[in-house]
C-alpha cells in the first residue's frame, strides 16, 4: 500500500492551476462512449473516470482546477456539478467547467494544445506559477505535489510525467521519449508505430501519461508560437515538445510507487478489454488499486442508497456473491455472482448467474440469464431467458459487439434493436402459419 504520509502540500500546490483535458470521445470503447466522454465513463463500482485526476488534484493540495470539455459533455458537466460543485472561490478553491467556447476564434479545441490556449485568459487570471496539463481519462492515484517538487529541483521550462511500460502496448497509443541520465528529454515520439526502447531495458520504453507542468509564462509563449505556427496539429506531443526540447529545459518525471519506488499502478482504459481487465482487477483479493485505502480517498458523487441486498437462501435458489464487489442498492434476488463488479442500483433476478462480468448502473436482469465475461452498459434491461457470453456466433448475431479477446458489450439500443429483431419474426412466422 502506498505511503502518502509525507505529501508535497506547500507553496508548490497552492500556486498551481490544473488544467484537465476531458473532451476526448474515446471511440475505442465504441458503444460504451456513445452518449458521454470517455472521462465520464463508469469505473470501479461507483467512480467516473474523471474522479481519479480531481481526487489526485485534491489530495495533493491543488485546489484550482479547470475542467476542458468538448465532445458530448452534459453527463461529464453534470457529475462534477454534483460531485465537485461545492468549492468556494471566495476560499481560493474551485473546480470548473471549461466547455470549447471559441475564446479566440471560429474553431472548437482542435488538439491538447489549443485546448490550453482556448483558456489562457481564464489561467492568467488565476495568476499561478506553475500550469499543471492533465490528462482526464486514465485511472490512477498520484501526489502531484512530488511532481512539482522534482520541477522546481531541476529548473524545468516543462516536466512530462511518464511510465515504463511494453513497447508492444505503447506502439500506436502513448508518446514515447528518449532521456540522458539526467532524465532531460532528447527525444520525443508521438505514438510512434516502432518505439524506441530505455536502454538496458530491451522491449520497454519510457510513454507519457499527457501529465505536464510548465512555468506559466513559458507555456503561454509557446501557445502563442504554436497558434502562429503554420501547418501545426495544436498538439502538445506533436507539435509543443518537439519543437521546444532542443533549446529548453525538458525534464522526464517517471511515476513511481512512493512505497517501494517500483512501477505503480496507472491504467488507461481505452478499450473495451483493457476496461473490462481493470475493473476485474479490483475484485480480486489484494488489487494494486486500493480504493479502501484512506489515507488517498478517491472522492466521488454518492447517491443515498439502501445497502446492497441478497434474498432466498435455499437449494433451488440462493442470493449470494462471491469474489465480487456490489453497490449500493443492488438486490441479488435467488441468483449468483462471481467475480463480478456490479454498480448501484443493479436488480438481478432469480436463478441468473452471472461471472466475470461489469454491470453498470441501474441495470435489470431478468430470471434464467446467464451472462459471462461482458460489459452491460447502465440502465439495460435484460430480457429473461437470455445468454450472453457463451457462444459468440449467437452474441454477435444478437448484435452485441464483441471485442478482440472476447468480452461482450451490450448497451440499451442494442437490446431494443434485439426485441424489435425478435418481435418481427415473430409476427412473420404467425403471419405464415396463419390457414388460407
Amino acid at each position: 500500500m502506498p505511503n502518502y504520509a509525507n505529501r508535497y502540500i506547500s507553496n508548490l500546490t497552492r500556486e498551481t492551476y490544473a488544467l484537465i483535458l476531458a473532451g476526448g470521445r474515446g471511440s475505442r470503447l465504441h458503444e460504451l462512449t456513445e452518449w458521454r466522454a470517455k472521462p465520464a465513463v463508469y469505473f470501479g463500482g461507483k467512480f467516473r473516470i474523471i474522479d481519479f485526476p480531481l481526487s489526485n488534484c485534491i489530495n495533493s493540495g491543488i485546489r484550482r482546477v479547470g475542467i476542458a470539455t468538448q465532445y458530448k459533455s452534459h453527463s461529464l458537466i453534470r457529475h462534477v456539478n454534483r460531485a465537485w460543485g461545492h468549492f468556494k472561490k471566495e476560499l481560493g478553491e474551485s473546480v470548473e467547467i471549461l466547455p470549447a467556447s471559441q475564446r479566440y476564434g471560429d474553431e472548437w479545441y482542435c488538439g491538447t494544445a489549443d485546448a490550453v490556449f482556448q483558456n489562457m485568459d481564464i489561467i492568467r487570471h488565476e495568476l499561478p506559477k506553475y500550469v499543471m496539463i492533465l490528462s482526464g481519462d486514465h485511472v490512477y492515484r498520484m501526489d502531484y505535489g512530488a511532481l512539482l517538487a522534482k520541477h522546481l529541483e531541476t529548473g524545468a521550462d516543462m516536466t512530462v510525467c511518464c511510465i515504463e511500460t511494453d513497447v508492444e502496448e505503447a506502439a500506436n497509443t502513448f508518446g514515447v521519449m528518449t532521456v540522458d541520465n539526467e532524465n532531460r528529454v532528447k527525444r520525443f515520439d508521438e505514438k510512434p508505430a516502432e518505439p524506441t526502447s530505455i536502454p538496458g531495458k530491451k522491449g520497454t520504453c519510457l510513454a507519457s501519461m499527457g501529465n505536464y507542468v510548465f512555468n506559466t509564462e513559458f507555456l503561454f509563449e509557446q501557445l502563442q508560437k504554436d497558434a502562429e505556427r503554420e501547418g501545426s496539429g495544436r498538439d502538445f506531443g506533436h507539435d509543443i515538445i518537439p519543437a521546444i526540447i532542443e533549446e529548453h529545459n525538458v525534464f522526464a518525471y517517471p511515476f513511481r510507487d512512493p512505497s517501494f519506488e517500483g512501477q505503480p499502478y496507472w491504467r488507461d482504459v481505452g478499450t473495451l478489454d483493457s476496461f473490462w481487465e481493470a475493473n476485474m482487477e479490483l475484485v480480486s483479493p489484494e488489487p494494486q488499486l486500493d480504493l479502501y485505502d484512506s489515507s488517498w480517498p478517491i472522492w466521488t458523487y454518492q447517491e443515498q442508497l439502501a445497502p446492497a441486498k441478497f434474498v432466498f437462501d435455499n437449494n433451488e435458489r440462493r442470493g449470494m456473491a462471491v469474489d465480487s464487489t456490489v453497490s449500493g442498492g443492488c438486490i441479488i434476488s435467488g441468483s449468483t455472482v462471481r467475480q463480478s463488479l456490479l454498480f448501484s442500483n443493479v436488480h438481478v433476478h432469480s436463478y441468473c448467474e452471472i461471472d466475470q462480468s461489469v454491470i453498470l448502473p441501474g441495470v435489470v436482469v431478468g430470471r434464467n440469464c446467464k451472462i459471462n465475461k461482458a460489459i452491460i452498459d447502465r440502465t439495460c434491461i435484460i430480457p429473461d431467458n437470455l445468454e450472453i457470453g457463451y457462444n459468440t456466433e449467437q452474441d454477435i448475431a444478437n448484435g452485441f459487439r464483441v471485442s478482440n479477446k472476447g468480452i461482450v458489450l451490450v448497451t440499451r439500443s442494442m437490446l431494443e434493436a434485439l426485441e424489435a429483431k425478435q418481435s418481427k419474426n415473430t409476427l412473420d412466422t404467425n403471419q405464415i402459419a396463419e390457414p388460407a
